[in-house]
């Protein structure tokens, strides 16, 4: 499974359980840190944990591990980093407060509408 088509799958997964406001970001021009960085909502604290606990089920099932896993206590804001993919669930007040739309803004966004729910 090539980095973009993890991505793409990741952006599948959070959408089938009802994540808001998906992004999908290549950040690869603008930093080292990693090629793409997916940002989504939950509506609860409940839905957060639900996103990440199911993007790390589902590409675990498909051979594919996080090298590291942050904020599974607070669930206010997870996050899973898979190294070339940064993966960042937060609740609504998490997301505006941090506003990483904002400080990845340099970033291509890409369109994922045609493989959102």
């Amino acid at each position: 499974m090539t980095i973009n088509e993890q991505a793409y799958e990741i952006v599948k997964i959070l959408s089938s359980k009802l994540g808001q406001d998906i992004k999908l970001l290549k950040i690869a021009d603008v930093t080292v840190i990693a090629d793409y960085m997916v940002i989504a909502t939950g509506r609860s604290s409940t839905q957060v944990k639900a996103l990440a606990d199911e993007v790390e089920f589902k590409m675990s099932e498909k051979g594919v591990e996080p090298s590291h896993i942050e904020g599974h206590r607070s669930n206010t804001w997870i996050l899973l980093d898979y190294v070339d993919i940064i993966v960042n669930v937060f609740n609504e007040e998490a997301r505006e407060f941090y506003d990483l739309d904002r400080l990845w803004q340099d970033g291509e966004e890409i369109d994922i509408s045609d493989i959102i729910d």
